[in-house]
């Protein structure tokens, strides 16, 4: 019967409802789509969708840098596409198809995800492997909580990527494998457009307030759309075939479609000016999540220590009910240096050992590492203190927020592992809150002589000076354990140093801040003078050379006496320490700030006079000798290197094995025959004269025979240039060409200079350049596995030297070459 294919026709009694069965051009006879090739209506639907999905993904411009999402989106869209028609070609079941997608996720992530990361921008490495994870899972948590522009994480691109991916694998399986088989049902090519319309709603909610061209995309996604769905053949709801042929129907579909499109244009582009909704009242979900809360986007508590000192010194702060004798008040735990400013990290930063800021309940969580000590039931009414950090004491369980704070129990964030917390909206006069805290227990020196010290990962310190590694190294002197080597850099800070806040009133000036140009004053001034501030910032950055996870508590410590009921804290009051993780103790406190204020001006005693005896003496030298001095050696390398080593996951290891198998089975041979090849070209040139000259000719038939043509074998040049020109006649005149050049080089007796030799490989190289071009994608790669390294008869029997000129005559005498 015409118009069916009778090598895929089956003519059973009555098809089964769901059966892969088509109507052909009479709507009689039943036929089966074969998987492969797909149909021609296939490909435009699929060529519909991912246009559809390509204006969704430009939703995501609105919230990122650049246009690297684009690069992410589409080439994940079109991958995803790929994996879904080579489902539908292979006959794969769910889960292969799952399985490929999640393949071709990790091969082809990190090219497009994370170019900026990936090997040579585009082989993956554990860096990238590792983000594309994490921007899979937790991807859309920084979109919505970062700020915008978004350009870091260097993962950020993921979800694009991600988002394309799977709604190019399940539109591709719908339009190829679930829709042939009930075309005419009109509903089967709406669900066909779930995903791109998913897509595009996904842009809208993870951008931002101000659109990215949505009045331009909304049209476009909605015309295209709505054309594609009346046009598809099949379609229209009772619309058979033969009526869709007919000249009045096609008219009226054209008019039709024009009206459509011209009422969408004017309509849509009307009301999107008209009845758009303002900026501020667009709906996207970045403004109803709470970010995370970035401690940098606060001055560094530690920076404000002078204010209490000098400011605030006699301001009553809060009065504290509930202290106990030797009890500390703290603010916030700083864990990261920079050479300016010790700061609390931030969410970009943190690790597991400064832990995070996180929304809590009434119930706070407790540390990973702490020696519970005695409990505490501490309330704080605050008087004339301002600002975020909630002053507490220990590490608080629960905190209850009262008077007129009380309604502000959601802008709570809570560290556990620094025992921190902060109101984002602010604490102030008037108000009150109580907490029952844990303090940590003290262990005695005894307990902790031969501990060592948490296996912590902190944020880096950076731009620590010369003079403090040194100086670190001088004050351990012989003592090896961290306990022995931590207490003598304290006792020293403490016996040598002197106290001044830098008041009128102190008998010494001192500077304030911590940077590394205070740091290194600290230390090349005769004393040393400072306050907390400096004192605990080089205690720290000491530690943290010699390998021992350190951070600068920031807080209050007031006097209080046994059965004291309130307590008034004032700025005088403030206090800074270091804390040093113990295992199997948790933090233990140092407090390197000497006690003495007092500080003598004159701190080089002259020099008694003691007899001598009556010989010469050398001059007196106030230096001491080189050979009296310790060398200090002073590290750079990253405490992190020291003390962490890399754990690579067990799902890494799985995944190298299966990508890098395939890949090294590719990339090995490929680089060994290629290195072949190029020895190979080496050689042939390096002859020079005659001998470089029959050797461009050889590279080239070695060339078109790895290419796949056939090369005739002991002929000579003519007859291998008019052979191959047989079979590639866009390049018989040029190899014919090049044939009698090679001949009359080598055989005509006269001196052959390098430039002609040069010029017949230049042309030799290009002839077999577009030989290659005008090959097919796959034919080319096989070339490149192919080796062949042959001389022709002509090659091998080649004169050279003093036997040209005898060549030559023997060939004129025959007539041939």
């Amino acid at each position: 019967m015409s118009g069916v294919d009778e090598r895929t026709t089956v003519r059973p009694p009555r098809a089964a409802a769901g059966s892969a069965a088509d109507v052909d051009v009479q709507g009689i006879v039943p036929t089966f789509v074969a998987p492969w090739p797909l149909p021609g209506r296939s490909w435009i639907d699929l060529a519909v969708v991912f246009v559809l999905a390509a204006l969704g993904l430009l939703g995501f411009g609105a919230a990122l840098s650049g246009t690297g999402f684009l690069l992410a989106g589409l080439g994940g869209l079109a991958l995803g596409m790929a994996v879904g028609v080579a489902s539908h070609a292979l006959r794969l079941n769910a889960l292969l198809t799952g399985l490929s997608t999640v393949l071709v996720f990790y091969v082809f992530g990190s090219a497009l995800a994370m170019p900026s990361v990936a090997t040579f921008a585009v082989l993956p490495n554990l860096r990238t492997l590792g983000g594309i994870s994490i921007g899979a899972v937790f991807g859309w948590k920084d979109f919505v909580t970062l700020q915008t522009p978004l350009s870091a994480p260097a993962y950020i691109m993921t979800l694009p990527y991600v988002a394309g991916l799977l709604v190019g694998v399940v539109s591709a399986v719908l339009a190829v494998r679930w829709l042939p088989r009930r075309p005419q049902v009109a509903v089967r090519c709406a669900i066909v457009l779930v995903g791109p319309t998913v897509l595009y709603a996904l842009g809208v909610l993870l951008g931002t307030q101000t659109p990215f061209l949505a009045a331009v995309r909304g049209i476009a996604f909605a015309l295209i759309a709505l054309l594609w769905l009346g046009w598809r053949p099949g379609a229209g709801r009772g619309e058979n075939a033969a009526a869709s042929t007919t000249a009045v129907l096609r008219r009226k579909k054209i008019i039709g479609t024009a009206v459509l499109a011209a009422v969408a244009v004017v309509v849509g582009g009307g009301a999107a000016v008209v009845a758009s909704p303002a900026a501020d009242s667009r709906f996207v979900l970045r403004e109803v999540v709470t970010p995370p809360f970035d401690p940098l986007e606060y001055p560094s508590p530690l920076a404000g220590f002078r204010e209490y000192t000098k400011d605030l010194a006699e301001t009553k702060l809060f009065t504290a009910t509930g202290l106990e004798p030797g009890d500390r008040i703290r603010l916030a735990a700083m864990d990261s240096y920079d050479g300016r400013l010790w700061t609390v990290s931030g969410p970009s930063t943190a690790t597991d050992g400064s832990g995070a800021f996180e929304l809590v309940g009434d119930h706070l969580p407790g540390p990973q590492l702490m020696t519970p000590g005695s409990d505490r039931r501490v309330s704080i009414d605050i008087t004339g203190y301002d600002d975020i950090w909630v002053p507490s004491v220990g590490y608080p369980s629960a905190l209850t927020l009262d008077g007129k704070a009380a309604e502000r129990s959601e802008d709570i964030r809570y560290n556990a592992e620094s025992g921190a917390a902060v109101i984002t909206s602010g604490i102030g006069t008037g108000d009150d809150y109580e907490e029952r805290t844990t303090t940590q227990a003290v262990p005695s020196d005894t307990a902790l002589a031969t501990t060592p010290t948490a296996a912590v990962e902190l944020p880096p310190v950076t731009n620590i000076p010369d003079i403090v590694v040194a100086k670190a190294s001088e004050f351990v002197g012989t003592e090896t354990t961290p306990m022995g080597q931590l207490r003598a850099i304290e006792q020293t800070l403490r016996t040598t140093g002197f106290l001044s806040h830098g008041l009128a009133s102190d008998s010494s000036p001192s500077r304030a801040g911590h940077g590394a140009d205070r740091m290194s004053e600290l230390f090349t001034r005769t004393p040393m003078v400072g306050d907390e501030e400096q004192y605990a910032s080089a205690f720290a950055l000491m530690a943290r050379s010699l390998g021992y996870p350190a951070r600068v508590v920031m807080g209050f410590a007031p006097e209080v006496t046994e059965g004291q009921g309130s307590v008034q804290v004032v700025g005088d009051d403030v206090t800074a320490w270091v804390e040093v993780p113990f295992e199997g103790y948790g933090w233990v406190a140092f407090s390197p700030t000497p006690d003495e204020t007092e500080i003598p001006q004159d701190q080089d005693p002259k020099p008694k006079t003691e007899p001598q005896p009556q010989v010469r003496q050398p001059p007196r030298s106030d230096n001491l000798d080189d050979s009296l001095l310790t060398e200090a050696s002073i590290d750079d390398g990253d405490d992190k290197d020291k003390n962490d080593g890399l754990v690579i996951p067990e799902w890494v290891w799985w995944l190298a094995l299966i990508v890098g198998v395939p890949v090294s089975l590719y990339v090995i041979p490929l680089l060994a025959i290629s290195g072949a090849k190029r020895r190979r070209t080496k050689r042939r040139r390096a002859g020079g004269g005659d001998r470089s000259a029959a050797g461009a000719w050889d590279e080239l038939i070695d060339r078109y025979a790895e290419l796949g043509y056939t090369v005739p074998a002991a002929a000579t040049r003519s007859t291998t240039a008019s052979a191959l020109g047989a079979q590639e006649p866009e390049g018989a005149t040029t190899l014919t060409a090049l044939a009698g050049t090679t001949d009359d080089v080598v055989f005509s007796g006269r001196d052959v200079d390098d430039t002609t030799a040069d010029e017949l490989w230049q042309r030799s190289e290009a002839e077999a350049s577009r030989a290659q071009g005008a090959l097919g994608w796959f034919a080319r790669q096989r070339s490149r596995f192919r080796y062949r390294a042959k001389r022709s008869l002509v090659s091998r029997l080649q004169p050279s030297g003093s036997l040209a000129r005898r060549a030559a005559r023997d060939q004129r005498a025959t007539g041939g070459r």
